[in-house]
C-alpha cells in the first residue's frame, strides 16, 4: 500500500490531511510541491488541479483534505489504507 501526499510549507489543510494519516498510523510520502521536482511531478499527474493537498492510494487520486476526511468519517478510510481495528 502506498499512500502519496502532494503539500506545501504553511498549508493547514496540508497539515490536516497529514495529522489524519499519522494518528491512523499510514505511513505516506510527501511531497513539497515547493521543490521544483516535485511541482513537476505534481503537474503531471493533475494538470487541472490548483489547490494542495492532493492525495493518492494506491495509485488512484482520492482528492483533497476534506475528501479523505470523509472517507475517514464514511469508515472507508481504513480499508482503503489496508489498515482494519
Amino acid at each position: 500500500m502506498t499512500v502519496e501526499v502532494f503539500s506545501g510549507p504553511n498549508c493547514a489543510y496540508c497539515k490536516r490531511a497529514k495529522d489524519l494519516l499519522d494518528r491512523k498510523g499510514v505511513a505516506y510520502s510527501d511531497f513539497d510541491i515547493s521543490k521544483p521536482e516535485h511541482r513537476d511531478e505534481f503537474v503531471q499527474r493533475l494538470p487541472r488541479a490548483r489547490a494542495i493537498p492532493q492525495i493518492f492510494v494506491n495509485g488512484e487520486h482520492i482528492g483533497g483534505c476534506e475528501d479523505l476526511e470523509l472517507l475517514d468519517q464514511d469508515g472507508r478510510l481504513d480499508a482503503l489504507v489496508g489498515r482494519a481495528d
